[in-house]
């Protein structure tokens, strides 16, 4: 993820902008002078999230939709969209749009300057609880995944990634410069954007509609991760072109090669790691002997895909697929749920809040154009993630509109490309409204259509019981 990069270059700004002003002590003390403050804000922001879960996802079971559409939108209630409880520096808020901050400026009677500050901070820890939310969340879903079951669909999800790389990225970069007269960069990046898939929210609504399992949700989380490989090496291209004009072809090799080798590394990995992940949870006597050296195990994976230059969910998801090979399996299970129901609403909360419905205001002249772009993009985006599932070949009886359907949701991963896409300033305000509207759409679409999917062919769905039924 992007978040080492901004903590890098944040520490180095404030080093220099605190040396010219040659007050670094002073600033030193303001900081931990307002920890305590800070700490405030983040559990009140806390309390925040978890009532919008449990309050969004029960309203969600009652009206039988995934209970993580509910997070979802409990996220868009409380955040920038309409209350304006939880909203986020990177998203454009500034400290006095949030409700929080104005409660603990009212409560501590804190300057400006320290509102500024305790917002900045209190922003940063809750976008590192929701970072190792998702984490957590690729780490439990590799446990209840099969690596077995996976290796028998990986080439058919290979394709499905492949084409649903290739066609969204191809329609909507010729698309906007066709239609739209886009210029070719800002068109490519948008592109970039449609390529997205987010593992995190479609493999959440797999496990919760019991298809994780089946033949599709076997094919769309192996097609998800591949695909989350394959956006990674597109986003470093576009990225290299929107700063220098050209691509530095040395970084894409470099990261498919990485990519390639760690993925593969990961699951020889496990042929070896098991026994022994087994023998030191035998002998540790303390409590957590089994659950501790898992996370420590999916926390380094984790760091060893961010530290080159992946992301961090791959590495947890890889990790939770070596472990789902031991014999401890069932235990790790039950184990890791408890942790998860902590951390992962946070993740699904915070994307809901950083959303901000206000560019689908057509009063708005700017968004106008923007409105235009994005029933485009957002036709794209469905159409070119659809076809995917005419991809399989081989599996009779598959249920090819769910495969299509469950690689629609962008999420996270459509953010974190117009994040970038906007701070290089390749992507001016009516393209990032389009971008915006599309990954609403396809986020909060993609739940309720995967579920009326199954139900449309639920007959002929079938769990992955037989080897035999696999090959086809």
């Amino acid at each position: 993820m992007i978040f080492p990069e901004l903590i890098v270059n944040s520490v180095t700004w404030i080093s220099s902008w605190s040396s010219d002003l040659q007050f670094p002590v002073l600033a030193t003390a303001t900081e931990s002078e307002y920890a305590p403050v800070v700490l405030t804000g983040v559990l009140l922001s806390l309390v925040v999230i978890y009532l919008a879960s449990k309050l969004g996802g029960e309203l969600s079971r009652m009206m039988d939709f995934p209970p993580v559409l509910g997070e979802l939108v409990g996220g868009v209630v409380v955040g920038a969209s309409a209350l304006h409880l939880l909203v986020f520096p990177e998203s454009g808020a500034i400290a006095t749009d949030s409700v929080i901050m104005n409660i603990l400026q009212f409560i501590g009677n804190l300057s400006p300057e320290a509102v500024t500050s305790v917002f900045q901070s209190q922003s940063e820890a809750i976008s590192i609880l929701a970072e190792l939310g998702v984490i957590v969340l690729l780490f439990e879903i590799g446990l209840e995944s099969d690596l077995r079951e996976l290796k028998k669909v990986g080439y058919q999800a290979a394709i499905v990634a492949c084409v649903g790389v290739a066609v969204p990225f191809a329609a909507g970069t010729v698309g906007l410069m066709f239609f739209f007269h886009t210029p070719a960069i800002p068109a490519i990046f948008a592109g970039a954007a449609l390529t997205a898939t987010s593992i995190g929210i479609t493999s959440k609504v797999l496990s919760e509609l019991g298809h994780l399992k089946s033949r599709e949700g076997q094919i769309i989380v192996g097609a998800a991760v591949i695909d989350d490989v394959l956006g990674i090496i597109v986003l470093a291209v576009v990225a290299s072109l929107a700063k220098t004009g050209e691509v530095d072809i040395l970084n894409v090799i470099y990261l498919i090669v990485s990519a390639t080798v760690f993925l593969i590394g990961s699951i020889l990995l496990g042929k070896f790691f098991n026994k022994t992940f087994v023998t030191i949870a035998d002998k540790l006597q303390t409590r957590g002997k089994l659950v501790i050296p898992a996370f420590i195990f999916a926390f380094f994976m984790a760091f060893i895909g961010n530290a080159i230059h992946l992301e961090a969910i791959l590495g947890a998801f890889a990790a939770g697929l070596v472990l789902d090979e031991t014999d401890k399996r069932k235990e790790l299970d039950q184990q890791v749920i408890p942790i998860a129901d902590i951390l992962v609403p946070i993740f699904f909360v915070t994307v809901g809040a950083r959303v901000d419905l206000g560019v689908l205001n057509p009063i708005v002249p700017e968004n106008q154009q923007g409105l235009i772009i994005a029933i485009f993009l957002v036709v794209v985006a469905i159409i070119g993630k659809v076809v995917t599932g005419w991809s399989v070949f081989g599996q009779p009886g598959i249920n090819r509109l769910a495969i299509g359907v469950g690689m629609i949701p962008r999420g996270e991963v459509g953010l974190v490309f117009l994040g970038i896409g906007a701070a290089s300033g390749a992507i001016d305000k009516p393209l990032q409204a389009a971008i915006i509207i599309m990954v609403i759409l396809t986020t909060f679409l993609a739940p309720p259509f995967l579920r009326l999917a199954f139900n449309k062919q639920s007959g002929e769905t079938e769990e992955l019981v037989e080897p035999a039924d696999l090959i086809g």
